[in-house]
């Protein structure tokens, strides 16, 4: 099985993209390998499609230059925090090995991010009991635990425990967000109109990463949450 250093989790396609894609483009672009799972294909989205959000999910992969994307099919909405959907996540989790966890935010105005965001934590602790057995294609898959879990931000301005410079990798990570065009903001659209779908909310893909780059001197950044401490090796590698 090919092993990732860093595995993205959203509740839908485009939460990776619009809480830490310019993350994971600098990550690959520095030697990484990164992979996309999404819980749920967002089917029960006001615009678009379960079918037209897999083709843009397919193409935002493409412009970021991730290793492997995965749709976990959980339901949209209503998927829940229990032992089958924690060890789904636990078999992905164990396929791929990731060092650091990428998941969701931990509380937003969709209820979906909070509940990804704990299902996803829950599951990485899991996964590295012993005692816990799981198969992948018949085979059985040995423990694995993440070194570190970190939340990304989404809707709601969550103070970040750290910032990551994204400087360069903007407007990637904008390109990878406007994959998903049935979503986001377009005049000449005849679909109903989302606080996604809002000029508003285009503007602020770019000033609320300008803002966090501003807070470390740097053009643009984006945010993270961890629930624990997150260790350095000495000071010198804090800017």
């Amino acid at each position: 099985m090919m092993k990732l250093d860093i595995l993205a989790f959203g509740a839908h396609p485009d939460d990776v993209e619009l809480g830490c894609g310019g993350t994971i483009a600098k990550e690959i672009a520095g030697g990484k390998t990164v992979g996309i799972v999404d819980l749920t294909r967002g089917e029960l989205g006001t615009r678009g499609s379960a079918e037209i959000r897999d083709r843009e999910a397919n193409n935002a992969a493409k412009i970021l230059g991730v290793a492997v994307r995965e749709n976990l099919n959980m339901r949209d909405g209503f998927f829940i925090n229990d032992e089958e959907h924690q060890l789904a996540v636990i078999r992905i989790i164990r396929k791929y090995r990731p060092s650091i966890v990428l998941c969701n935010a931990i509380d937003d105005r969709h209820i979906d991010h909070g509940k990804g965001a704990k299902l996803v934590a829950d599951a990485c602790f899991l996964s590295g009991l012993v005692k816990i057995e799981t198969e992948y294609d018949g085979d059985a898959q040995q423990a694995w635990r993440p070194q570190n879990v970190f939340h990304y931000i989404q809707w709601i301005n969550i103070k970040p425990d750290f910032v990551v410079d994204i400087t360069g990798f903007n407007e990637k990570r904008i390109d990878a967000i406007m994959a998903y065009d049935s979503q986001f903001y377009n005049p000449d659209t005849k679909e109903p109109e989302t606080p996604i779908a809002t000029k508003n909310f285009l503007d602020s893909l770019k000033y609320r990463s300008q803002d966090l780059g501003r807070l470390i001197g740097v053009d643009y950044a984006e945010g993270f949450t961890s629930a624990r401490p997150v260790a350095v090796n000495s000071l010198s590698n804090l800017m």
